[in-house]
């Protein structure tokens, strides 16, 4: 009888512990800004070249959006959300003709190039060399393609499914321009903000998705 006793007073403790341990983890890690981060960050800048241009190096500074999306492991109170996307929202910049849908042609390639973006203690990029979309590391595009990512959703059929009005049209430019005006803290990389695509070249995406001659479209 007291072997039973002492083997369930066992249990009931391994129990509490194991219950009680994420909590403990979780009071017990540090807070963004503690001193681990602090020695990470030092870390992550040193680890840059000192001849890399200058425009690439005030990228390592994060703006309000990274620091409050890092404050908050992505997930943001809903107030402080549609602060950030509307603060997005008002960072968006338009062709100056004012069309929104190129070449899906051009916007094909795009989609397809990984290249650009080389810098640090590797060879930095050549002058020339273009740089990317690299859609396909995380959706799915035209049917010809079968290799790509599932980080994002499925974008096959994408103009078929949703249309080319103009609404669509802005929402798809937009959200490739910057995405975080509509979700704050999404993964996907903010390509205009950052003038990594030109507003022409976003518009070939834009047609890409959209023209029902692309492939996206086409079975």
């Amino acid at each position: 009888m007291k072997t039973k006793a002492a083997s369930f007073s066992s249990l009931v403790a391994a129990l509490g512990i194991a219950l009680a341990t994420p909590a403990l983890a979780q009071k017990a890690a540090e807070a963004p800004g503690g001193q681990y981060a602090r020695e990470a960050e030092q870390m992550f800048r040193t680890s840059f070249r000192a001849d890399n241009p200058t425009y690439w190096m005030t990228r390592l500074e994060q703006d309000e959006t990274m620091k409050t999306c890092l404050q908050y492991r992505d997930n943001p109170p809903r107030k402080i959300g549609e602060k950030l996307e509307r603060l997005n929202k008002a960072t968006v910049r338009y062709p100056v003709d004012g069309k929104l849908i190129g070449d899906w042609k051009e916007g094909e390639k795009l989609a397809a190039v990984g290249t650009g973006g080389h810098i640090g203690f590797i060879q930095p990029d050549p002058a020339g060399r273009l740089r990317g979309g690299n859609c396909y590391a995380c959706h799915e595009l035209a049917k010809k393609e079968i290799a790509y990512g599932t980080i994002g959703p499925s974008l096959r059929e994408f103009g078929k499914i949703r249309g080319k009005d103009e609404g669509t049209i802005k929402y798809v430019y937009d959200k490739i321009y910057n995405s975080n005006a509509f979700t704050a803290c999404t993964n996907m990389p903010r390509f205009g903000l950052h003038s990594w695509l030109t507003p022409e070249q976003i518009t070939h995406i834009v047609a890409f998705l959209i023209d029902p001659e692309s492939p996206v479209n086409k079975d």
